[in-house]
């Protein structure tokens, strides 16, 4: 197991005993979908690409990507965006 793994594996442990939400301790996306109209991305890590289709976002676990017609970008904070519009789709590409 490498020294990433490793750690990921503790902080796990350590979630499970203490009874923490895993998106917390393990810094993991949580998706928040409102209907097809709205969604809530917490945990991100930045945009990777935006167009009125597509919302690409950077993820400790990956890309994710919403799919759908006149996207928009509402608000925007660190760790946290709201995405509104038309959502037909939601992709999770993890890495490795």
């Amino acid at each position: 197991m490498t020294k990433r793994g490793t750690a990921k594996h503790l902080k796990q442990k350590v979630s499970e005993v203490l009874e923490f939400p895993d998106d917390i301790v393990l810094n993991l996306p949580k998706v928040t979908l409102i209907g097809d109209v709205k969604v809530f991305i917490e945990n991100h890590c930045g945009i990777l690409e935006y167009t009125i289709s597509r919302v690409r976002l950077y993820t400790t676990v990956g890309e994710l990507t919403v799919n759908g017609d006149k996207l928009k970008i509402r608000s925007i904070v660190p760790k946290e965006i709201c995405i509104e519009g038309k959502i037909k789709g939601i992709i999770l590409n993890k890495d490795g």
